[in-house]
């Protein structure tokens, strides 16, 4: 998506309105869902209008799980900021309960690789979030769709548009059935054994999330529900930041050679459960405009499409 997507009918508002810092560091890590506050990334909002706010984020000079390498993080490290900063924005901004449950339609978002690279030192970037569209339904869900885009010391970073609903729990519950209850999280079946570490940019076994199956560019999901980053707290369903971790391993495993995934077109078309297996099977594309290589992954469960996912790699060493 263009870098140009996220304009702001008030983006050359100035900030200096009343108390535009609604909370403080603490409260703001409060919304975004994560049982260890280490985790979430959040230092600041700025609300400029009703529908933009200025989500800044820290990424760590090194995480466990988000910097697989000593020279780079891995992309999905955006995806969580931008994750972060969007239940930052639907709680301080559009009054959206934190008991809600938010859940992702679809998903487009690019990153500029040279803005993975670490630094040595903690890294500042500012997420412009802009709510194009908000619509209210009579039952109190919310259907959205968001730009945010990244800069990096006012140097694009990347950017993403995400269309994505938040359900009371009277719906949630209901749209869920038997699998709203969360003691579906503690009956998952033990990990199944992962796929070599260095197929899928990962140097330690734990970090994997696919499973071989003797089939050229086809997966098992592996679940570990052990893994505190990707499963912080008990879910009803596999997390959209697990879905999208598989992805990108199934997109660097499908290639011949090390590449690094910078953009995704991903659409959720159902929850993926604990109790059944989800397979992933990758098709080569043509490459994109700029002759980098595409991949299509596509996930099915107890046979039927739960996501699809477009993936753009850039060679290592390449922008």
């Amino acid at each position: 998506m263009s870098h140009s997507t996220a304009v702001s009918s008030c983006a050359f508002a100035t900030p200096s309105i009343t108390s535009p810092h609604v909370l403080t560091e603490i409260a703001l890590k409060e919304c975004v869902g994560k049982r260890d506050l280490s985790e979430v990334f959040v230092v600041d909002c700025l609300h400029l209008c009703g529908s933009e706010q200025i989500v800044t984020v820290e990424w760590p000079q090194a995480h466990d799980f988000y910097t697989p390498t000593p020279q780079a993080h891995s992309p999905l490290l955006f995806t969580e900021s931008v994750r972060q900063a969007l239940a930052v924005s639907c709680q301080t901004a559009h009054d959206i309960p934190r008991d809600y449950s938010l859940g992702w339609e679809r998903l487009t978002l690019d990153v500029v690789a040279d803005a993975l690279r670490t630094t040595g030192s903690p890294t500042l970037v500012q997420l412009q979030v802009i709510h194009s569209a908000i619509k209210r339904r009579r039952m109190g869900s919310v259907q959205l769709v968001a730009h945010v885009q990244g800069t990096v010391n006012g140097v694009y970073a990347g950017s993403a548009e995400v269309h994505y609903s938040a359900y009371p729990s009277s719906i949630y519950n209901r749209l869920r059935g038997p699998y709203a209850d969360r003691a579906v999280f503690l009956r998952a079946a033990p990990p199944t054994p992962p796929v070599a570490p260095e197929l899928v940019g990962r140097t330690n076994a734990r970090d994997v999330v696919l499973s071989p199956t003797g089939e050229a560019g086809r997966w098992q999901m592996r679940v570990d529900t052990s893994h505190t980053v990707l499963y912080d707290h008990p879910h009803d369903h596999i997390p959209g930041m697990v879905l999208l971790e598989a992805v990108s391993q199934a997109a660097q495993a499908s290639l011949d050679a090390p590449a690094t995934p910078v953009a995704f077109d991903t659409t959720f078309d159902g929850y993926v459960e604990f109790d059944a297996p989800c397979w992933l099977n990758a098709t080569p594309l043509s490459p994109d405009l700029h002759g980098r290589p595409r991949v299509l992954i596509e996930a099915h469960q107890r046979e039927r499409r739960v996501f699809s996912s477009t993936v753009v790699l850039a060679p290592q060493g390449a922008r």
